[in-house]
């Protein structure tokens, strides 16, 4: 097939004992009720009344997906899976023999660890007590609530499919069924959303008390419905101002709540951080399979076809374009260390900087990051995550919340610019 020498790249050297080999899995399920007027993902629409079994649609896309998992894995040495995480789109529009089909495929060519974190992403009427109990059945042990907003005008505005009174059935059924480790997402910065209606969202979820949460704040997307109607920072859409307020709302809300922020977008209850997305932000490898999705291994980064015809292809072995890009390039594994590892509370071990890319760049990035430093923007700290002055050889570096994460595009510009000649 088409494919094999791409992912052959990938084959680690028999003298490479210490290589090492992804853990997690992401697995993109793209169907969705509908599109939402925000959304850039790689989905396709099925409609109100197309689940799992009754969708040509979804049943030939779960084939062609077991196919993938099945065909590469021979080619990519298998490694035991600590976590799985179906995305989408939306997953819980498979049934539940869809799923369990999916995930037989999975554990014999990968391996599932008998605790390994298994997250799915749901919404809103797309699954009723009896589904969700069957997911949990076949290992399912962490959900993801696509909640948005507690509003029926605005989620009617950001083109939603479900309604206040679904959003609170769906928690009626996860609370029934006893899951703990469940996350409910939210967005920020949408069109005609007022500061009081943001507050009325953040209090509503106080009551509710999910173990995770994460809070995106609207990015207005090329090519979607929402580019064409609307310019970021101007009505209705709310102001820089407000947004940045909506931002530290949350912050406080949440942090005072009990809810450690672990993430630029993420806050969790002690012990309920999303393993699967640490690996993400650490920049550990990982797999992924299915429409549009990216691998990550060995310094190559694999993404799949965004449109389901030419990713049924490529599969096939039926379309001629080579997929996989090298990335770690020095100067984009530096520059991505440092993107990905600052969106963290923790930050970035500056001992491992140094070890990967020398004393000098490390030297050069702290010249750079001095001025955020004297803000109070950027913090230094020992390994008891403690403040300290700035050393060039030991200790953490972090942005500070919310003030250091809020301008984070600006201070990863400036060290950009600034490193541009590594």
């Amino acid at each position: 097939m088409n494919a094999n020498p791409i992912v052959t790249k990938l084959q680690p050297p028999s003298s490479s004992p210490d290589l090492k080999l992804p853990n997690s899995i992401y697995l993109h399920i793209p169907f969705c009720r509908r599109r939402c007027f925000y959304c850039d993902f790689a989905v396709s629409v099925v409609g109100d009344r197309k689940h799992g079994d009754n969708s040509t649609m979804i049943q030939d896309y779960v084939e062609i997906l077991c196919q993938e998992i099945a065909q590469e894995s021979v080619i990519i040495p298998a490694s035991s899976l600590n976590t799985i995480f179906f995305g989408g789109g939306t997953p819980s529009l498979l049934s539940v023999d869809q799923l369990q089909r999916i995930l037989k495929v999975v554990d014999q060519k990968f391996g599932i660890a008998n605790n390994a974190e298994i997250s799915m992403e749901v919404d809103p009427g797309t699954f009723d007590r009896e589904k969700l109990q069957g997911f949990l059945n076949l290992g399912v042990n962490r959900v993801s609530l696509g909640v948005q907003v507690f509003q029926d005008k605005l989620l009617q505005l950001a083109g939603r499919s479900h309604s206040v009174d679904e959003i609170f059935s769906a928690i009626n059924i996860i609370e029934q069924v006893g899951i703990q480790n469940w996350s409910l997402d939210l967005i920020s910065g949408l069109p005609e959303q007022t500061l009081k209606d943001w507050e009325y969202s953040l209090k509503t979820l106080l009551k509710i008390n999910p173990n995770h949460v994460s809070i995106y704040d609207l990015i207005v997307e090329d090519k979607t419905p929402f580019s064409r109607y609307y310019t970021p920072g101007e009505s209705p859409l709310p102001s820089e101002e407000t947004t940045i307020q909506m931002y530290r709302l949350a912050q406080k809300l949440l942090t005072q709540a009990g809810y450690e922020h672990y993430e630029i977008s993420n806050y969790a209850k002690p012990g309920f951080q999303c393993q699967h997305n640490l690996v993400y932000w650490k920049k550990q490898p990982y797999y992924g399979f299915g429409m549009g999705a990216a691998s990550y291994l060995r310094g190559y980064r694999l993404t799949r076809p965004r449109k389901r015809q030419e990713y049924y292809a490529w599969v096939k072995g039926d379309y001629p374009v080579d997929l996989a890009e090298f990335v770690d390039t020095t100067q984009e594994e530096l520059l991505e260390t440092l993107m990905l590892g600052l969106r963290l509370a923790e930050g970035i071990n500056l001992e491992v900087i140094s070890q990967q890319f020398g004393s000098d760049i490390l030297e050069q990035i702290l010249t750079l990051l001095m001025p955020f430093y004297h803000q109070g923007l950027v913090q230094i700290l020992d390994h008891n995550q403690n403040p300290i002055q700035p050393n060039f050889h030991q200790g953490w570096m972090r942005l500070t919340d919310p003030d250091g994460f809020l301008i984070s595009n600006q201070i990863l510009s400036t060290v950009f610019a600034g490193l541009s000649e590594i």
